[in-house]
């Protein structure tokens, strides 16, 4: 296997200005046993396949049925957007490495998967802000809310996440791709990610690192602070309802929500944030497949399985 390895670095690598530059990079995946390779491929290829048509079922209830054009709903068609850009731009790669046990990527490609997948993670992490402020102000405005929440003021909301989605990583890319990468060209990874791509440069990265966590800022801190503070305001206008059968409704129109921001946070927190010393790079992949791979898949049960809505409109559309 070092042997194999290195021939890569070898057969990878060109000589331009007395530096060794990488034309393409080889992706290791998960180094597993055939026998565990192809239970692992099924199962991927399940839940890629369930994901997609998932999702796809959400955003076209939620575009023909009269009884889903509501803001809550045109979030969450958004949201599967999202998802489905994520995974068709990780797992297709993802099987093929699975298969052949790792496989090579030209740099060209694997900054473009970088971008498709940081630009709609990013806008999630708007989304699921202003989907937070949409259920405070639903719960703690009601009166107020059909004039609040309009369609024109959702859609805009919309198209400034996705813009500062595809904004910001696109600013990662550009400083990304101004470094150099002289070194080894093995990411033992599963798809193009941006700490095993600084890892593998020759550049010092420390401006880079500088400016993605300044960047946070903005992309996760500011979301963040509007999610637990409009989460405080629900919480203290529902305990005072005095109806328990209105109680358990206004909780349940935000339960579901809470519990995607929880997944999604606490997955994205385990890969990026939390410590990783001590933590195995097989366990560094797993969390990453569950957030990209598995986060997508289980946003639209969790919609869908606690929502009556989404159900008529499912056994209505059946019907036909």
């Amino acid at each position: 296997m070092t042997i194999e390895r290195n021939s890569l670095i070898i057969n990878y690598c060109i000589q331009e200005n007395n530096l060794t530059v990488v034309t393409e990079l080889f992706l290791l995946g998960f180094q597993i046993r055939e026998s565990l390779r192809n239970p692992l491929f099924c199962l991927l290829l399940v839940v890629f396949c369930g994901t997609i048509c998932s999702n796809i079922l959400i955003t076209t209830l939620v575009s023909t049925t009269k009884s889903l054009q509501a803001p809550m709903y045109f979030f969450i068609s958004q949201l599967s957007i999202s998802d489905i850009l994520v995974i068709t731009n990780i797992v297709p790669n993802l099987l093929q490495i699975l298969l052949n046990n790792g496989g090579s990527i030209v740099f060209i490609d694997c900054f473009t998967q970088l971008y498709f997948f940081c630009a709609p993670e990013v806008f999630e992490c708007f989304l699921l802000a202003v989907m937070s402020y949409d259920r405070y102000v639903a719960i703690c405005n009601p009166l107020r809310f059909s004039t609040i929440m309009t369609i024109a003021l959702c859609v805009i909301l919309s198209v400034i996440c996705w813009m500062l989605g595809f904004s910001f990583a696109l600013i990662y890319i550009i400083k990304m791709a101004k470094l150099n990468f002289c070194g080894p060209n093995i990411i033992d990874h599963l798809f193009c990610d941006i700490v095993p791509l600084l890892d593998l440069s020759c550049s010092d990265t420390f401006i880079v690192h500088l400016e993605i966590y300044v960047m946070v800022i903005p992309i996760v801190i500011i979301p963040t602070i509007i999610i637990v503070l409009s989460s405080i305001y629900i919480i203290s206008a529902v305990l005072k309802i005095k109806s328990s059968v209105s109680r358990q409704k206004a909780f349940s129109t935000c339960s579901s929500h809470l519990t995607v921001v929880s997944i999604f946070y606490w997955t994205m927190f385990g890969v990026y944030v939390f410590p990783t010393k001590g933590r195995t790079l097989t366990m560094s992949k797993i969390l990453s497949l569950l957030y990209t791979v598995f986060t997508p898949f289980i946003n639209p049960i969790i919609y869908s399985l606690r929502n009556q809505d989404i159900w008529k409109a499912i056994l209505k559309h059946a019907a036909w």
